[in-house]
């Protein structure tokens, strides 16, 4: 009986040109048949968005054994679905985002198309892992999370994660990790996020920037901290949002 390699479904927020998701699929290439669904250009903030009044279109950029990389018009989010609808030849064994140009961690996790496509492989029931780094250059060097990402992505395959539990795996840009830390989510802000500018032709307009701030920098167990004291930092990131010790709170209003 033939054995059949794992299914590795990839996609990010970047497109599917960035050297993040090029590296990935190279990075894994030996662990198991590689399908990348990937949007056709930057997506970055897209978070779970998807599209509900534009037409998709997937396009196949590349194919040689044990890889295809396809293009979509779409949401990372839609990368994924239309993934699992028109493409993957059985259920992946494993949905990964990124690699990311840029971090998502803290509150960027609600924001990120990367986590977008993590959180869209866990609510279907897959094992799924996003993996960033701390660096927006195109050119970024990723060959430094090698090791790293092998060893997780080989654990997940051989372990799992529990239902609704996907992994949030961020690295810092730093000459050497010191290690790794499993760790919460930082409270965190951002700020001035608007600047107005004047177009020459008459009207106004504004571009989405903003500042952001960990509003608990000594806290030491969270990721924020462990990228800034140059530790890889995973999140276990769970799909159940209910804050459930506000349920009695809200029952006691006897509404």
């Amino acid at each position: 009986m033939e054995i059949k390699r794992p299914l590795l479904l990839i996609s990010n927020d970047d497109g599917y040109q960035a050297k993040g998701i090029r590296q990935l699929v190279e990075m894994l290439s030996d662990y198991g048949d590689i399908l990348v669904c990937a949007p056709d250009s930057a997506r970055s903030g897209s978070s779970c968005c998807f599209s509900v009044t534009t037409p998709l279109t997937l396009t196949l950029k590349e194919k040689r054994p044990g890889v295809e990389i396809w293009s979509c018009n779409g949401t990372p989010t839609d990368c994924v679905k239309m993934a699992l609808a028109e493409l993957c030849p059985r259920k992946p064994d494993m949905v990964i985002g990124g690699i990311n140009h840029g971090d998502n961690a803290s509150v960027n996790t609600h924001y990120s198309g990367t986590m977008g496509v993590t959180l869209e492989g866990c609510m279907k029931y897959v094992p799924s892992v996003a993996f960033s780094l701390c660096d927006h250059r195109a050119d970024a060097d990723f060959e430094p999370l090698r090791p790293y990402i092998r060893e997780i992505t080989r654990r997940v395959l051989a372990e799992g994660l529990p239902l609704g539990v996907c992994l949030n795996v961020n690295f810092p840009l730093v000459e050497a990790f010191q290690g790794v830390r499993v760790c919460r989510m930082a409270k965190g802000t951002w700020s001035s996020e608007v600047t107005k500018c004047h177009h020459p032709r008459g009207y106004d307009y504004w571009w989405m920037v903003g500042h952001y701030q960990n509003d608990e920098p000594e806290a030491e167990d969270t990721d924020n901290w462990a990228l800034t004291h140059g530790y890889v930092a995973i999140t276990p990131t769970q799909i159940d949002v209910t804050a459930y010790e506000a349920i009695g709170l809200l029952r006691r209003w006897n509404l």
